[in-house]
């Protein structure tokens, strides 16, 4: 017999019982002894039989699978996301459907479609720039939705993030007390959390009663290190350069390393660089990463187990589950990219 298509049936025959024992004994039903039990899932492992997740989402109306949308995969950031997300699904017996937009629209309109077509429960939109009828798209097929890392949807219900301005703040307030007055901030474009960093970044120098000189923003076509390097490009072309940059992120912050250093300038002697994640890399970096460090398991783990909240008083036939918000703080990492300017 394949054992692809072991059925319960298939079972029932050879423990000699009716099939509805077997499905009875698979899923813990008080009525079936534990003898019987242990006996059923026993041959059900050696014959090969695995459950039937579209059968089993017909009886449960579950297919025990969630839709995540990113804008890139190959963000390492994401990627710590997604582990803390896998952590919660896993031990739930949930699978994840992961898919990305690339910032394209075209993509942006294929995407939700496809999640409902292939049956998940609910969606994780992770930073994805997604509009308010997109999301009414989703509540007509009542799938929900939890808002990672972005508030930018209309009147989002179940929302975890960073407080980007709080991270952005602690790093602009660290280069100021080195005594840095011409300060850069290299962020990306289009992006609701790069906004709200420079909004943070803006009101500390301001704060310090320092210019704000709008020459010294500058905003990359893309949140890596090519958007890193192009931004770099740019305030090195400026008369009076800046002396300390605070990149949206580490990625761009890789791009920034490469431009400076290829260009026969120090880090940071010459120029001071801070980054912001505290992705694996950015410690590796020569010299190590200056940047603030989000809890990005944890704000997957949130996701997940908000996403299983959600799901549950659904379940329960709550018709307005209570939204939910969490922030999460994060710490500054100090390393050898800052120093005081003209050390």
């Amino acid at each position: 017999m394949n054992k692809k298509n072991v059925t319960i049936k298939d079972i029932a025959r050879a423990a000699g019982v009716t099939h509805p024992t077997v499905s009875r004994a698979l899923n813990n039903h008080p009525a079936i002894s534990e003898t019987t039990r242990k006996q059923i899932v026993a041959l059900a492992h050696d014959m090969g039989y695995v459950p039937n997740a579209t059968a089993r989402g017909l009886k449960t109306n579950r297919t025990r699978a969630l839709g995540a949308i990113l804008q890139r995969i190959d963000d390492p950031f994401w990627s710590e996301v997604l582990d803390g997300v896998e952590s919660v699904l896993h031990s739930e017996g949930y699978s994840l459907i992961i898919a990305s937009t690339h910032s394209e629209k075209k993509r942006e309109k294929e995407l939700l479609p496809a999640m409902v077509e292939r049956g998940v429960d609910g969606v994780l939109l992770m930073s994805p720039r997604f509009r308010e009828e997109q999301c009414r798209f989703l509540d007509s097929y009542n799938l929900p939705m939890v808002m990672v890392n972005n508030e930018g949807v209309g009147e989002s219900r179940f929302v975890i993030l960073t407080d980007d301005e709080y991270g952005i703040t602690l790093l602009t307030r660290h280069l100021i007390d080195m005594g840095h007055t011409r300060i850069a901030y290299l962020g990306k474009r289009n992006s609701a959390s790069s906004r709200n960093r420079l909004a943070g970044f803006r009101a500390e120098m301001q704060s310090a009663r320092l210019p704000v000189d709008k020459k010294y923003f500058y905003h990359a076509s893309a949140g890596n290190p090519i958007g890193g390097r192009e931004g770099a490009e740019y305030l090195f072309s400026l008369d009076k350069p800046p002396t300390a940059i605070v990149c949206y992120n580490d990625f761009m912050a890789v791009g920034v390393y490469n431009f400076l250093q290829e260009n026969g300038l120090r880090i940071p002697e010459d120029v001071s660089v801070t980054g912001f994640d505290n992705i694996l890399i950015s410690s590796y970096l020569y010299p190590p990463l200056t940047t603030f460090h989000q809890y990005k398991f944890e704000l997957g783990e949130g996701a997940g187990r908000m996403m299983m909240e959600v799901l549950s008083d659904q379940q329960k036939n709550l018709e307005s589950p209570p939204a939910k918000k969490v922030i999460l703080k994060g710490i500054l990492k100090i390393r050898s990219s800052t120093t005081s300017p003209g050390s």
